[in-house]
């Protein structure tokens, strides 16, 4: 019997203004959503970059704390690229998130901050769609990710942000998981395709740091993912999105 190729990917809504990206690691973004990034600055919209970690726990051969300055200045570098001026840190332990009430409580705090109309996050989902299992701070961050956002819209859930001054957002109207085995959506970076890559290329102590494989080479491995999907898009190169709506 012949396989049946997976269906199409439909294009995601670009009628929004606002985004808030809330992942785990400084380079999540980069691996597959950057170029995304630049499209969408490139349309003029704003996009925020908060970082759950500082990515510490990332370089086998580089001290934590020595680390932690290391790739918060290449998230800052590597944000630039693609057109977002805010990176912020929360300060969480990378390797060891814990999903939970002050994750939720950080992330709603962030979402009533920035007030955003989008917030995008990475894969929560217990694999990429086969065998390879997903990481456990991907999959914390995202599951707290979805419900730091509709928190951020109750006023009566984490009263003392309100007395901090942090008013409830319910504004956000969709969360996009970007590379999720469960993503139906996509849309074309093709004119933004060299941006992605130089930014995750700014990871440079991260990305050597990975030695040899594949997700070291930069170029490479988007061109693969993002051309797979652009297939499925009908484009040259396209980045993909769970999309979870909210109202």
């Amino acid at each position: 019997m012949t396989e049946q190729p997976p269906p199409p990917f439909e294009p995601v809504d670009e009628d929004w203004q606002t985004a808030l990206a809330i992942v785990a690691h400084p380079d999540d973004m980069e691996y597959g959503a950057a170029a995304a990034v630049a499209r969408w600055t490139a349309q003029g919209k704003t996009v925020v970059y908060v970082m759950v970690t500082s990515g510490e726990a990332g370089i086998d051969g580089m001290d934590p704390e020595q680390c932690r300055a290391v790739r918060e200045q290449e998230q800052i570098a590597s944000a630039a690229i693609v057109g977002v001026d805010v990176v912020e840190f929360l300060g969480h332990p990378d390797g060891v998130i814990e999903y939970g009430l002050p994750l939720r409580r950080d992330i709603a705090r962030a979402v009533r901050r920035h007030r955003p109309d989008i917030v995008i996050t990475t894969n929560f989902r217990d694999t990429y769609g086969g065998v390879f299992p997903n990481q456990a701070d991907h999959i914390a961050v995202g599951r707290a990710t979805l419900d730091g956002v509709r928190d951020a819209g109750n006023r009566w859930v984490f009263r003392e942000l309100v007395a901090e001054g942090h008013e409830p957002w319910d504004g956000v109207r969709q969360v996009w998981a970007a590379a999720s085995p469960d993503g139906r959506h996509a849309v074309d970076t093709t004119e933004h395709f060299d941006a992605g890559v130089a930014s995750l290329e700014a990871h440079r102590a991260y990305l050597d740091g990975l030695g040899e494989g594949p997700m070291s080479d930069a170029a490479g491995f988007l061109e693969s993912m993002s051309r797979a999907t652009g297939t499925r898009l009908g484009v040259r190169y396209a980045s993909s999105f769970e999309v979870i709506p909210l109202r």
